[in-house]
């Protein structure tokens, strides 16, 4: 289990003024906390589990979530943003990330629109999730999953996911981890609501976008074509330039976007 007196001791240190509730499992922490937003919570909370047992990420793809070797972790928030504009923590969510592992000694990059890899590999998933009240207000999950101490994966995922340890060859502080996300996620959301958008940390994302002057096959459900990714848009979009020189903007929610020469 994490220990919570270390944990407390480096929230310290930054801005997250919420509480966390460590359990030892839980199905996911975002149903968790979608169980908690139901029964009157607000946030801002975060909920850690040491293992998940129905663990999903984007697209309902299941996310494997062994015990006691990683971080699964979800924050419940009202945002101080139109629901519309949501969608826009999830890569400041990914920038907040990607501080804390470079931070770490480890080569962190950002896979748009919802991973961290490594090398072109996988070490972090977040997925962002709005909830309605019976109100009309909103609430905002954003759940985060970082393989930190995990050594061994299943063979489906072998080539395309690794781990803080595996990359920097040691062990590492899951509480410090925790700790300086929490306190990334609050710095970075409140840059985004400051500005109303992601202009004020676009040119530092698109300085760690692994996906950025990369060949990209663009999943429509139109029909599939490949580009090159440019960068992101004030609101987080990906701009792809098509081989006619004319330059698209991807919608995260509609289409998919893969690498042709690999995983990003």
């Amino acid at each position: 289990m994490l220990e919570e007196v270390r944990l407390q001791e480096e929230l310290k240190k930054g801005s997250w003024a919420g509480r966390v509730i460590c359990l030892p499992a839980v199905d996911s922490t975002n149903a968790e906390v979608k169980r908690l937003a139901r029964a009157g919570e607000s946030g801002p909370l975060a909920v850690t589990a040491e293992e998940q047992t129905a663990g999903r990420g984007r697209r309902g793809r299941s996310w494997s979530s062994p015990p006691g070797e990683n971080l699964y972790f979800t924050a419940l928030l009202c945002p101080k943003l139109p629901a519309e504009k949501v969608p826009m923590l999830t890569p400041a969510a990914a920038l907040a990330v990607c501080r804390v592992l470079r931070a770490a000694g480890i080569q962190a990059r950002i896979k748009w629109p919802n991973d961290v890899v490594i090398g072109g590999k996988k070490v972090c998933g977040i997925l962002t999730e709005l909830l309605w009240d019976g109100s009309g207000g909103c609430q905002v999950a954003v759940g985060i999953g970082i393989n930190v101490n995990r050594e061994e994966f299943p063979a489906e995922i072998r080539d395309v996911a690794t781990s803080m340890k595996r990359e920097g060859g040691r062990e590492y502080v899951r509480e410090e981890l925790l700790a300086g996300v929490l306190n990334g996620l609050a710095d970075c959301f409140e840059n985004v609501y400051a500005a109303g958008d992601l202009t004020g940390l676009k040119e530092e994302y698109e300085e760690l976008l692994a996906n950025r002057m990369a060949r990209v096959e663009v999943l429509d459900p139109a029909g599939s074509w490949k580009g090159t990714a440019l960068g992101i848009d004030g609101s987080g979009q990906l701009l792809v330039r098509r081989p006619d020189g004319s330059t698209e903007t991807v919608f995260a929610g509609e289409v998919s976007v893969r690498g042709i020469y690999g995983y990003v």
